[in-house]
């Protein structure tokens, strides 16, 4: 698999799948690019390029002390892009992941990019504020900072349970895609992990939206506990032009896993609309 060298000479894994027209995912956190393995694999069959990258921090991509700031991060996107020259293609981004997409659009003028994603997004804005009432408390994202200062193995063990919705109606995941996650989290820089919690909970992304100039999905789970679905799912979609908003019934954030098929048809049918 190949490595791309960012702007400022941090090294990024990326996998490369099939041929045809490119579709570049961007993981959530704490995780990598493998977490996407649910699409990724029957998009490739479809006769799509899927392009799956570890973000700095993470995987097996380089591990700077600095660089967990959007306009950085949405940086790398575009080098990886360019580095591939990749054209015409779709991106989406999971979770924190929908950050990168957001400040791509903006910050690079969605150059190569046809169409974009949304997957249990952060965008617009997840910190709760005077004019932002439906969002997450900040003392949330505090109490996860030091969670994982304190015992981030622990800590982690416990955070995917309410990711996957364990013992919902609509969530629940395996054992082994519990410890699966686990491990790809903990491939991750701590100081990554903790500098990430400070970017995807206090980003301002409402001014990005202008920037989607592309058919746009939106995909987020009613259930959703991390990134509840009002500040986030349901206002990108009403903050897009023209965006198609998705709302999957009880599901919980990580939907890639939990409604993986479901998932997996709805970018398929978007991608040939």
């Amino acid at each position: 698999m190949p490595m791309i060298e960012a702007a400022d000479g941090t090294r990024l894994h990326v996998k490369d799948w099939g041929e045809g027209r490119p579709v570049v995912l961007i993981h959530g956190w704490p995780l990598n690019a493998d977490s996407w393995e649910y699409q990724a694999l029957p998009l490739a069959r479809a006769g799509f390029r899927v392009v799956a990258y570890d973000r700095r921090g993470f995987g097996r991509s380089e591990q700077p002390f600095t660089g967990y700031d959007y306009d950085t991060m949405a940086d790398d996107l575009a080098a990886v892009i360019d580095g591939l020259s990749l054209r015409d293609a779709a991106i989406f981004g999971f979770s924190m992941g929908g950050g990168e997409v957001a400040r791509y659009m903006s910050r690079h003028d969605g150059k190569g990019v046809r169409q974009a994603g949304l997957i249990s997004s952060v965008v617009p804005y997840m910190k709760k504020s005077h004019d932002n009432p439906d969002g997450v408390d900040p003392s949330v994202f505090e109490q996860m900072k030091e969670g994982l200062q304190k015992d981030r193995p622990g800590f982690l063990q416990d955070f995917f349970k309410g990711f996957y919705g364990m013992g919902t109606d609509a969530g629940g995941v395996s054992d082994g895609i519990l410890k699966w996650s686990w491990m790809m989290a903990m491939m991750a820089s701590p100081k990554a992990t903790i500098d990430c919690v400070d970017a995807f909970g206090t980003t301002e992304f409402r001014p990005d939206l202008a920037a989607f100039d592309v058919p746009t999905l939106v995909v987020h789970g009613t259930g959703d506990q991390t990134v509840p679905i009002d500040p986030s799912g349901r206002a990108a979609a009403q903050g897009i032009a023209g965006a198609e908003l998705r709302e999957y019934d009880g599901a919980p954030h990580g939907l890639t896993a939990t409604h993986a098929e479901q998932l997996t048809d709805d970018m398929l049918r978007f991608l040939r609309g």
